[in-house]
């Protein structure tokens, strides 16, 4: 059986309380009570139970994360961000992956309170608020993280995708490119609506190029694959595609190279979004649209800590980069 408090302060020969004092407020307990006491919980292997401490405090040295698909490296650098950024501030992240379902989005958010976690981030699946609003009612603030908070009273870190968008299609046409295609998914995303929103910008007025939508189920290299089956398909063919993420725009450089039949860039340019590793390293380096992703992770965290201080919420909007590699020519 685990060793209680109770044994601890049997052992030393001092009350509960005075054990309750050494592991959470040292400084008022005398030095020899303090080794004696620690000699204790040596000798017996007592390990603290932070859940009932949890319990009886009502809060605990936990966040919550919740990101939109963990199998997405730039979820995976977000998370390293908040993650960085925690641990400097004493604190621990639980990570949970809504796999882009609401549902499961829900399920996290209510766990994550039985936890009693001091505050959540979160990329949410679609309308979170109602939910998010419960949660300050009962005392956890939250900040939307690569979202833009619309409403007004709530903290995000995003990054300005309709801008990011704008700069890929405007690349392209300077690289004389005119049959644009934008593969991405789902369209009610408010990412993917943004990236394709700057995208028709960028033609707007540009009387011989056209922007075209292949929509995909969502942003997996999977996805990526089969849209670049379906451009060779085509009886009239883009000659650039514009990716919702690195990892459509890796499928669709899949796609389309191992059944042949169109060269990349000679015949289609592909520019990308997020810039994670692999774009850099596939078999034709991928261009695309560079978001600070650790940075965005550690902003968030730091929004976090803001209210948690009691200081208003606030948006932070931060700029895109385009890097440009083989694949756009």
């Amino acid at each position: 059986m685990a060793a209680s408090v109770r044994d601890v302060a049997e052992r030393a020969g001092v009350s509960v309380g005075t054990v309750s004092n050494v592991l959470n407020s040292p400084g008022k307990v005398a030095p020899a009570t303090a080794e004696r006491v620690q000699a204790a919980i040596d000798d017996l292997g007592f390990v603290r139970n932070d859940a009932a401490r949890q319990l009886r405090v009502g809060r605990s040295h936990s966040i919550g994360l919740v990101v939109l698909d963990v199998r997405n490296p730039f979820f995976t650098d977000v998370a390293r961000g908040v993650e960085e950024r925690a641990a400097a501030e004493g604190l621990s992240v639980l990570l949970a992956n809504s796999d882009e379902r609401a549902d499961r989005e829900a399920a996290h958010l209510e766990l994550f309170e039985e936890q009693r976690v001091r505050g959540i981030l979160i990329s949410p699946v679609e309308e979170v608020l109602p939910l998010l609003q419960g949660l300050r009612n009962r005392g956890i603030p939250s900040v939307f993280v690569d979202r833009l908070a619309s409403t007004p009273g709530w903290s995000s870190v995003s990054v300005d995708d309709v801008r990011g968008g704008r700069d890929a299609v405007e690349h392209l046409l300077a690289r004389g490119r005119r049959r644009i295609l934008f593969v991405g998914g789902p369209l009610d995303l408010p990412q993917v609506r943004d990236r394709l929103e700057g995208a028709r910008a960028a033609v707007a007025g540009v009387d011989d190029a056209r922007v075209d939508v292949l929509p995909v189920t969502g942003l997996t290299m999977a996805q990526g694959v089969a849209a670049g089956r379906q451009i060779l398909a085509l009886e009239s063919r883009p000659d650039a595609v514009v990716a919702g993420n690195d990892l459509i725009a890796l499928g669709v450089l899949q796609g389309v190279a191992l059944n042949g039949g169109i060269r990349v860039p000679e015949d289609l340019a592909i520019v990308g979004y997020d810039d994670i590793d692999f774009a850099a390293a596939a078999a034709v380096p991928i261009t695309s649209i560079r978001q600070p992703r650790e940075r965005m992770g550690a902003l968030a965290l730091e929004l976090l800590l803001e209210q948690l201080d009691g200081k208003e919420p606030r948006q932070i909007v931060l700029q895109p980069e385009l890097v440009v590699r083989a694949s756009s020519g």
